[in-house]
């Protein structure tokens, strides 16, 4: 009796390709598809955005050479501050350039 029991549950669980879905089996899929979104954002945006950065960093941030970012410092596009011999670039700074220089 219980194999019997077991067969027929096993029956249900099993997924058919002509198998009915309902609106709550949807609502079930929207609402866990949702959380998992939710939770995946959280993990990225969980990672602290450093305050200064290095000039590797801002190169590869902004794609540009080291010659081009050493025009930006020299002509006042970028401010920077020098410690030993590394130069940091504040990332507020780099975000107010991208945005001043934003076309439309």
């Amino acid at each position: 009796m219980d194999v019997r029991k077991r067969g027929v549950e096993e029956q249900k669980l099993k997924i058919y390709r002509d198998q009915l879905i309902t609106i709550g089996d949807l609502e079930t899929f929207k609402n866990d598809l949702i959380q998992e979104f939710k939770n995946l954002l959280k993990e990225t945006t969980t990672a602290p955005v450093k305050k200064w950065l290095k000039s590797t960093e801002v190169k590869k941030l902004l794609g540009i050479s080291t010659g081009t970012l050493q025009n930006l410092r020299m002509n006042g596009s970028l401010s920077y501050s020098k410690v030993g011999g590394i130069i940091f670039y504040d990332y507020a700074e780099i975000v107010k350039l991208i945005e001043t220089n934003e076309q439309r």
